[in-house]
């Protein structure tokens, strides 16, 4: 039966455990380093955890579902998933990515990437036109986030993937943002999609995760070698930590939406406020596609106050919302991109993308809406 996300979410696909057989409702925690063999020449299907581990496999099992993919592998970050990732390619290999970007991916892209001879080239990638007369012969792949981190930009991603094709390039997405609840990238052409785990998957900002989905097994195989070989497994009890999280994804994106479309409205509404980039409103110039592809908004805003004081102000008097990096959590987080998630990007790239002293990047949680409202109402009085 091919069940509804929100029933995947706490079964997977239902299939039948053979390393679990004592009916535990909660999956168990596998916390061994190693496995004994029943006979010479023989395995259990687990003999290292580096390699595998039950409960990842299980945690592995429940994202793939979700994300429509061949196969998932986890890892011990989203940053350790990208590392795996850009173990793909060759000194030489071209790759496009979307121009703007999670300042972590940016970091590796550019200090570490490119140090081993891959080119990397930042384009608008919503600007399918100008995207296709940048491809070479040596690229290799055209990496996407939808929306972006910070900047809330969102891409076709349709529209890139009829390019891929055409070109056979890999589709890569950054799902991070939205969540398999809210997008499915592989159905809409992607071949990997990448989610930091720690995000809105794992859910308490109580544990750090990636992951890579990917749609046949040659990716897969590579990717498992890579994983086994550079050791960045994802760890049994972050994957039961994950796995105990991601059961309430459906309830947590569909409350936190909520919240942030009336937070992004009132927003729009203050003196002080000069933009809010928030898909969910249809003032976003990527509202239509985003509506297209998507089966939600998210809850992740962004917005650009009328000067460096206020920004300052906002983020030392919020009491309910803590000035934290991170986002996808529970708890409501602000965060001065400029200098946290962003502040390893040069400042005048920065500032071309609009990341400078006056915005700020919010990440809605689960609280009631009047007491946010209460506290951005306070926090914005002077």
């Amino acid at each position: 039966m091919n069940y509804h996300l929100n029933t995947k979410c706490v079964h997977g696909k239902n299939e039948k455990k053979t390393v679990e057989n004592t009916g535990a409702i909660s999956f168990p925690i596998y916390q061994t380093a190693t496995f004994a063999h029943p006979d010479v020449g023989c395995s259990t299907g687990y003999d290292y955890t580096r390699s595998q581990n039950p409960t990842r496999a299980q945690l592995e099992k429940v994202v793939n579902s979700l994300e429509n993919g061949k196969d998932t592998i986890a890892f011990t970050s989203g940053m350790a998933a990208m590392n795996a990732l850009m173990e793909l390619f060759q000194p030489g290999d071209h790759i496009i990515a979307s121009e703007d970007l999670y300042g972590g991916t940016i970091r590796i892209f550019n200090s570490i990437n490119t140090k081993n001879g891959i080119e990397m080239e930042y384009l608008d990638t919503s600007d399918t036109a100008s995207l296709i007369n940048k491809i070479k012969a040596n690229t290799r792949a055209i990496f996407v986030e939808t929306p972006t981190n910070p900047m809330m930009n969102v891409t076709d991603l349709g529209e890139i993937a009829k390019i891929t094709k055409e070109h056979q390039l890999l589709f890569i997405v950054d799902n991070t943002f939205l969540s398999p609840y809210f997008q499915n990238p592989i159905s809409l052409g992607a071949d990997i999609v990448i989610h930091s785990g720690t995000k809105y998957l794992g859910g308490h900002n109580d544990s750090l995760a990636g992951f890579l989905v990917v749609v046949n097994e040659i990716l897969s195989e590579k990717l498992r070698y890579i994983s086994k070989t550079t050791g960045a497994g994802l760890a049994p009890f972050d994957s039961w930590l994950i796995l105990r999280g991601i059961k309430t994804l459906p309830l947590r994106m569909e409350y936190q939406q909520k919240n942030a479309q009336i937070i992004a409205e009132w927003l729009e509404k203050q003196e002080k406020v000069k933009a809010v980039y928030y898909i969910g409103l249809p003032s976003h110039p990527g509202y239509k596609i985003n509506k297209k592809q998507a089966t939600g908004s998210g809850s992740m805003i962004s917005f650009h106050v009328d000067c460096e004081e206020t920004a300052v102000r906002i983020l030392r008097k919020v009491q309910i919302i803590q000035y934290a990096e991170s986002l996808g959590g529970v708890e409501s987080l602000i965060t001065y991109p400029m200098l946290q998630t962003h502040a390893d990007v040069p400042e005048a790239e920065r500032e071309a993308k609009g990341i400078n002293k006056t915005l700020l990047r919010f990440s809605v949680g689960i609280e009631h809406i009047d007491d946010l409202l209460y506290d951005l109402e306070q926090a914005f009085t002077e």
